[in-house]
């Protein structure tokens, strides 16, 4: 059966992993015959409303119920799958959905649901205060944009939706996209039996040419930064550690506001906000892939583009990154946060190019065991139709 599927989606002013992953699925899904609507909304809206309205946006949309419901009708979806609902879209979807018995399964991209900053991160470190326990101290500490007034209207949506039982009762099933993740979420409140994991994946079914098989020293060879430069992702942490190594070479494909942390420093290129095939034609002639991120990352897209490129991966050892990377097999870890050893484990690398060449013809076969077009259709074709069969089992 080709399931009729409603994807629901809030996009970001800068288009970014969530985006991709919405995107990617989409054209999976079409691609093997299922008819796709979506019902998309966009941070780009956001200077037209009131700060008033925008807050009750974020509480209750009746513009995503009305909206939502209409497309239910005529459409008639077999199920809907939503990525992010923060701010425009709202937790009324999901009542929206249930109202016309129609199975609603929410991928969890952060944390959204258990910490009114998202990443369960506080002052550069891991902040687990308001996992299970109402989110009150998010207020008081400004944790969403160090302002007190977005941080309440956060809180008050995820005290409302607990209260109403919203994500217990309205939401089918929940994705997860790794372990880690899944047992974080369930620690904060959600139903164990509704939370299954399913990790995001990439459509690059070839190895770029020589990138396994080369014999180039691992000397002459870059080490390689994908993502956005903020400070969750641990530029400040990265920008360190090559102070530790001035021999060290690195490329850097992305902006933002950290950006000046690596502007001019000995070694460093940046090459700025790059497309997918151009992110693959760095990684063909990188060494390792360099993820120093100090929160727990849900499920990085770049190290599965990694993977796919047989590429290794260095990366914190933190969260999902550590239940991602098998330490010496598919990449290197180190401690998170610590410059040092972020410093020592490049070093290693640059040293052993045999063992990193290695390391990234396994990474490749994880790609293909895991995360291929093919793997995840048939994995997210099974998490469908087991909402499906609950929502009927309810009737």
């Amino acid at each position: 059966m080709k399931f009729r599927i409603l994807f629901v989606h809030n996009a970001y002013q800068q288009h970014g992993g969530e985006d991709s992953v919405v995107d990617s699925e989409i054209d999976m899904l079409r691609s093997h015959g299922h008819p796709v609507e979506s019902y998309l909304r966009h941070n780009d809206d956001i200077p037209d409303l009131s700060r008033l309205h925008l807050a009750y946006q974020t509480l209750w949309s009746a513009r995503t119920v009305d909206e939502v419901s209409a497309l239910i009708g005529s459409f008639q979806p077999d199920v809907i799958h939503a990525h992010n609902t923060f701010p425009l879209i709202s937790p009324s979807l999901y009542w929206a959905a249930s109202r016309a018995r129609v199975p609603i399964v929410q991928t969890l991209h952060n944390f959204r649901l258990l910490c009114p900053q998202a990443m369960l991160l506080r002052n550069g470190r891991v902040c687990e205060d308001c996992l299970g326990h109402l989110p009150w101290r998010g207020v008081t500490r400004r944790c969403y944009r160090t302002s007190a007034s977005q941080s309440a209207v956060l809180a008050a949506m995820l005290t409302l939706h607990r209260v109403l039982g919203t994500n217990a009762t309205k939401v089918t099933r929940f994705i997860a996209l790794n372990s880690f993740c899944r047992e974080k979420f369930i620690a904060g409140g959600l139903p164990a039996h509704k939370v299954v994991v399913k990790p995001n994946f990439v459509d690059w079914p070839y190895v770029p040419t020589g990138r396994i098989e080369s014999v180039e020293t691992s000397e002459t060879r870059p080490f390689l930064f994908v993502g956005r430069l903020s400070p969750e992702k641990g530029v400040d942490v990265l920008s360190q550690a090559l102070h530790r190594a001035p021999y060290v070479q690195l490329r850097v494909a992305g902006e933002g506001f950290d950006a000046p942390h690596l502007h001019g420093q000995h070694g460093v290129t940046m090459l700025g906000a790059l497309a997918s095939e151009q992110v693959r034609t760095e990684m063909s002639s990188a060494i390792a892939l360099v993820l120093p991120s100090i929160w727990y990352e849900n499920f990085p897209r770049t190290l599965v583009e990694a993977f796919a490129c047989g590429l290794p991966v260095i990366a914190s050892r933190l969260g999902a990154m550590a239940e991602l990377i098998e330490d010496g097999r598919t990449g290197l870890l180190f401690t998170p946060g610590d410059a040092a050893d972020l410093a020592s484990k490049m070093a290693w690398a640059q040293a052993h190019p045999d063992e990193m060449r290695t390391m990234g013809g396994r990474a490749r076969q994880e790609y293909e065991a895991k995360y291929t077009p093919e793997t995840n259709y048939r994995q997210l074709l099974a998490i469908y139709d087991d909402a499906i069969a609950a929502v009927k089992a309810e009737s």
